[in-house]
């Protein structure tokens, strides 16, 4: 990662006027279909949530704002993302766990089990600071309608919080928050990157 002068990026009018803005915080809201998803979860006995995370990163590959990072006051730019999962510890809490991103999924899956396991086993964060970080949070045994992630000010990397899938007649569909950083990117960027999103999970093989 390195720092990169904002004037010199598509992000400059952005940075200007959303970098020091004391809510700077957009929040997407979009009912995904998993019908698909579930499918393959159920038929190659591979985790949901691991599957969410694998579509998150590839939906956002391919859209250079993401690879792009507003923090302290600078804009950081990284050449590698990864997808951050909550995991429930040993000790009865949370710890976050950074997946580094690859488009090979048996590699993405295996770094996967590897990783969450060690921080459930553990109860220490898995961190990894040279890659953009994309959050996520599934409440996956309840049914809500929608959140709204908190602005701390700290951490600025876009998020994505979703509760428990629906299953309506034929079709299974999951609803996901998606807060991102306006300095980062526009609604235009994180709209495409929910479509991108929708035709990863139906892309699935």
């Amino acid at each position: 990662m390195k720092e990169i002068d904002p004037q010199e990026t598509t992000r400059a009018y952005a940075f200007e006027m959303w970098m020091n803005a004391p809510m700077p915080m957009i929040t997407f809201f979009k009912t995904l279909d998993v019908t698909h998803l579930v499918r393959i979860s159920k038929k190659k006995r591979l985790k949901f949530t691991m599957l969410m995370c694998g579509c998150i990163g590839r939906a956002a590959s391919n859209i250079n704002e993401f690879y792009m990072l507003p923090a302290d006051g600078k804009l950081i730019q990284y050449e590698r993302l990864a997808v951050c999962t909550i995991v429930a510890n040993r000790m009865g809490e949370v710890s976050s766990c950074d997946i580094p991103f690859s488009e090979d999924w048996h590699q993405f899956n295996a770094d996967y089990l590897r990783l969450t396991q060690q921080v459930a086993v553990t109860g220490r964060n898995h961190d990894l600071p040279d890659c953009m970080v994309i959050g996520t949070s599934a409440l996956a045994r309840y049914e809500i309608d929608g959140a709204v992630g908190m602005y701390s000010g700290v951490f600025n990397n876009p998020f994505l919080i979703w509760g428990k899938y629906k299953k309506r007649f034929l079709r299974t569909t999951l609803t996901v928050s998606f807060q991102f950083h306006h300095t980062q990117m526009d609604g235009a960027h994180a709209a495409r990157f929910l479509d991108n999103l929708q035709k990863e999970i139906e892309g699935m093989a």
